[in-house]
């Protein structure tokens, strides 16, 4: 039974946190000029970064949106489109 309970955290609990921890960290790095993908799928550029707030531009029409940081799934970066 105990062998089950250890094979079930290294299966499910474990890879969970360590994503949790790198979404945390990557919420925690962003900064101004960041392209950002929202968990809703808009695309857009970090204009500002407060507290727990981000306003992001959003193209064609360049309007600022404001965003809890939560509602930020990805971090585009210029590498990753290379």
């Amino acid at each position: 039974m105990i062998a089950m309970v250890a094979v079930l955290y290294f299966v499910t609990i474990a890879p969970n946190q360590k994503k949790q921890k790198a979404w945390q960290a990557m919420l925690d790095a962003l900064k101004s000029g960041d392209r950002v993908t929202t968990t809703g799928g808009l695309r857009g550029v970090v204009l500002q970064v407060k507290d727990d707030v981000v306003i992001v531009r959003i193209p064609p029409d360049n309007l600022k949106l404001e965003f809890v940081k939560s509602a930020i799934s990805a971090v585009t970066t210029d590498e990753a489109k290379s």
